[in-house]
């Protein structure tokens, strides 16, 4: 198994600490694989493989468990005595009123507790009902384009590649860790990724929000697929359903896209007035978990490639902890501000800078923004490398794996 570094030593730096530890992500992002990574880590510091208590309620071994009250009695009796106890517990949100039972093991033992969960709402409101201030999330994505090169040279060593062809296959097939573990034609990559889709829209959205009109969330999600990179609100859906003679709620959309971005499909992105320096509250972009859901559902599409390429950037720029903006100057958009412990970089992202037009209107909203921090323009050009003025022109698969960031 490859050890995916950056949650581990996230994990690592709260081990025995006094907080609940929530790993969240995407289905099949690699949430469980983390946590049983973390159990050879505590293995390795010294702890008592009695003293771990692994269990994965997607599993049907623990399907008598699945209510509070039955996993109190379980876990209390598995309890080491007069140790520190260990809880990595896997998509806890199976467990009926799960919230009052990690609160009474809290109170109740001497244990360090892991969970997962594939629902942010879910750990966000009823877990801090329970436990405020007393737990930190850790966001799990699907591989970065770095942990994608370990995947391929471990399990596909066959496939010889410089970076760049490598993007381009992994622009193509996405990054869900299964599809890497083995050699998958971009058929099959699609079919797999599809199943994975179709889990998630049924157990994560229809099932836990009781929606009764499927198509019409299908209908949302094609919708927020196809406009990958553009702004665009709740209304903006009801209206388009409305011109194709579609009629639907305004608060139905609303609730439709908290859903999907719920279940990690999406993820929301507000508007930033770097003038006002204020967050705006309409016209927002949806990026999605991983591209290759795109793919699977509605195939590639090399129209949307500047929203995909946004996207990807969107993706390591969260993988890498900063809060993520899209900026407004004036009636200019840069792409991405995001901002981390009390640091800030500008991201401008475009396909090709193939006239001189494409080239003032991607450098000219950066050297808009006259403060001092880095300033970056990601393409795919392959030859133009020229900076100008202190804004760094990056290709893709280079600021991907660069630590000027």
């Amino acid at each position: 198994m490859i050890v995916r570094n950056s949650y581990i030593q996230q994990l690592e730096s709260f081990i025995n600490k006094p907080f609940i530890k929530i790993i969240t992500g995407i289905r099949r992002s690699g949430k469980s694989s983390v946590l049983l990574l973390l159990r050879d880590k505590l293995l390795e510091k010294g702890v008592s493989a009695e003293q771990i208590i692994f269990m994965n309620f997607e599993s049907f071994a623990y399907s008598d468990l699945q209510q509070a009250e039955n996993l109190y009695k379980y876990i209390a009796s598995k309890i080491q005595p007069a140790k520190k106890n260990y809880l990595l517990l896997d998509e806890i949100q199976e467990v009926e009123n799960w919230e009052k039972c990690i609160n009474s093991f809290s109170v109740d033992f001497d244990v360090d507790i892991y969970l997962t969960g594939s629902n942010s709402h879910l750990l966000s409101s009823e877990l801090s009902t329970y436990l405020a201030g007393r737990y930190v999330e850790i966001s799990v994505f699907t591989l970065s384009f770095k942990e994608y090169l370990q995947f391929q040279a471990n399990y596909a060593p066959q496939i010889t590649t410089n970076n760049k062809e490598s993007f381009v296959r992994y622009l193509r097939m996405g990054g869900f860790p299964a599809i890497h573990t083995t050699e998958n034609t971009e058929e099959t990559t699609y079919k797999i990724v599809y199943d994975i889709y179709s889990s998630i829209i049924l157990r994560d959205t229809i099932q836990r929000y009781n929606i009764r009109d499927v198509e019409l969330l299908e209908r949302v999600v094609r919708y927020a697929f196809d406009n990958i990179g553009n702004t665009f609100s709740g209304k903006n859906v009801a209206d388009y359903f409305k011109s194709q003679q579609r009629k639907i709620d305004l608060n139905t959309v609303y609730n439709y896209l908290n859903a999907l971005e719920s279940a990690f499909i999406f993820h929301r992105v507000s508007r930033y007035d770097i003038k006002g320096k204020e967050i705006l509250k309409t016209q927002e972009k949806f990026y999605l978990s991983d591209l290759s859901l795109l793919y699977a559902s509605m195939g590639y599409k090399d129209r949307l490639i500047a929203g995909i390429l946004e996207n990807i950037v969107f993706l390591e720029l969260k993988r890498r902890g900063y809060t993520v903006y899209i900026g407004k100057i004036d009636t200019k958009e840069i792409d991405f501000i995001a901002e981390k412990q009390g640091e800030k970089i500008y991201v401008q992202v475009a396909y090709k800078l193939d006239n001189p037009q494409t080239i003032e209107r991607e450098f000219s909203v950066l050297l808009t923004v006259k403060d001092q921090f880095p300033k970056f323009l990601v393409t795919m050009d392959d030859f133009w490398r020229e900076s100008i003025e202190g804004v760094q022109h990056f290709y893709i698969s280079d600021f991907l794996l660069s630590d000027s960031f």
